[in-house]
């Protein structure tokens, strides 16, 4: 009787063990975007810090709701916009940013992820709630501030309390810190920063639309992290 209880209980804990290290090696593994434009691809990741956005944005590359979609408004020293579903085949001219899925995602605002060159951020109306819209992102170009014009963008910001590590970033490798705490920042692009840079210096039109149709493809595959890291030296985790 007391062998068998010895069995059971080792049965038990080689199952948690089983579950544990299945969990440990889930967790080693997350997800890389390929950001296919005219110019090049990015690679990015999407933060764990805001699931709600992740998961969205994951279900619809892998549903390849974005391949063929337009960066429908570009502002150099500001962002790249796209998601827009009538933006695909859409006629020159005809001004986009109206288009949607139906339904808005939770805004999910949080003062360690800010508004830094390279980050993927999430479009929305004037809701109060500041709900992001379902599917319209862009990801930001912004510039590079000195210390007394950088305070004056925190003026602008909800966030107001920034760490000088944030200050530092926004002073070496830019970004539109008057964005902080208005909407969710939901990933970051790891690599081919100036592929941003040549998306938002095309010429434009009165709406900010590109003379010239700028279309997308986004994909995704799950690998280990430490390739991740390895690659393109990304260690945050955030």
């Amino acid at each position: 009787m007391k062998l068998n209880r010895l069995l059971l209980l080792s049965l038990l804990c080689f199952g948690i063990s089983q579950v544990s290290s299945a969990q440990l090696f889930k967790k080693r593994r997350d997800y890389l975007l390929t950001i296919s434009t005219p110019w090049g691809d990015m690679h990015g990741i999407l933060y764990n810090s805001t699931p709600l956005h992740k998961k969205n944005f994951l279900k619809l590359v892998n549903k390849k709701f974005y391949d063929g979609l337009l960066f429908h408004r570009v502002i150099n020293t500001f962002m790249i916009q796209g998601g827009d579903p009538q933006s695909k085949g859409a006629a020159q001219g005809t001004m986009l940013g109206e288009g949607d899925v139906g339904y808005r995602v939770p805004a999910e605002i949080l003062p360690n992820i800010f508004h830094k060159k390279g980050v993927i951020a999430a479009a929305r109306d004037n809701n109060p709630e500041k709900a992001s819209s379902g599917c319209q992102f862009y990801v930001v170009q912004g510039k590079v501030w000195d210390d007394k014009t950088l305070a004056e963008q925190m003026k602008r910001s909800p966030l107001r309390t920034y760490t000088p590590e944030q200050q530092q970033v926004y002073k070496t490798i830019g970004g539109t810190p008057h964005l902080d705490g208005n909407y969710t920042v939901f990933g970051q692009v790891l690599d081919n920063l100036w592929v941003i840079d040549s998306v938002a210096t095309q010429k434009r039109d009165s709406n900010n639309r590109p003379l010239k149709d700028i279309a997308m493809k986004i994909s995704c595959k799950k690998i280990k992290k430490k390739k991740i890291t390895a690659q393109y030296g990304y260690t945050d985790w955030l």
